[in-house]
């Protein structure tokens, strides 16, 4: 668990900033404080409404070794990235971990078994299966893991200092666990979120004249 969630792992998430340097280089997001808010707004309303509830259904997918429904999982999650950057995003985190799991010894048959490029959340789902850690663990880890990339970018287009950096760390971490059982009791049928804003900054960073982040 600890594993999947270091920074040290190799899939290049901190590449990414899902639209956070735009809106922070727009003037749309100016203090740790504004950072908090989005953060949150996209926990509760987006990575909770979609990534985490998706995990949690790869996971039993992979466990029943049912191929067909990791399959369609693998494309609802797809079709739910909105803008070109947050799908390559999803992509070239998906297939580093993928390659990687290959590394170290994931089964081959099942990975093959994917007809499309895998999400991030398809394969940390099956490593997760594959080393037999818990659901509720396994989704603690992959939603620090998210949290944390995106503090690291907050900290540097902002920027914020590494002690302020902590701070806004610590004051978003209570709300995983709300986060995590909001998205356990989910239905199916309401897997699946938008949010208008963070796909807005992500098409405008597209085209941002300078920055630090691919997407």
């Amino acid at each position: 668990m600890f594993h999947l969630s270091s920074p040290a792992l190799p899939v290049g998430a901190y590449a990414y900033s899902q639209g956070l340097e735009y809106a922070i280089d727009s003037g749309q997001l100016k203090t740790a404080e504004d950072v908090a808010a989005w953060l949150r707004g996209v926990l509760h309303h987006g990575f909770g409404k979609l990534d985490l509830p998706v995990l949690m259904a790869a996971y039993s997918a992979w466990e029943a070794e049912d191929f067909a429904a990791v399959n369609e999982w693998n494309f609802f999650l797809r079709a739910c990235r909105e803008t070109s950057e947050l799908l390559l995003e999803d992509e070239q985190l998906g297939v580093a971990l993928q390659r990687l799991l290959l590394d170290l010894g994931a089964p081959a048959g099942a990975i093959q078994s994917l007809k499309a490029k895998p999400a991030f959340a398809i394969m940390f789902a099956l490593a997760g299966q594959h080393w037999k850690i818990p659901r509720a663990d396994l989704m603690h880890s992959f939603a620090y893991s998210w949290l944390e990339n995106q503090v690291a970018a907050a900290t540097k287009i902002l920027p914020l200092g590494q002690t302020a950096a902590q701070k806004l760390l610590l004051q978003i971490l209570p709300e995983i666990p709300a986060a995590i059982a909001a998205a356990q009791a989910l239905p199916l049928e309401d897997i699946g979120a938008s949010l208008p804003g963070q796909v807005m900054a992500s098409s405008l960073h597209e085209y941002q004249y300078s920055r630090l982040f691919r997407s």
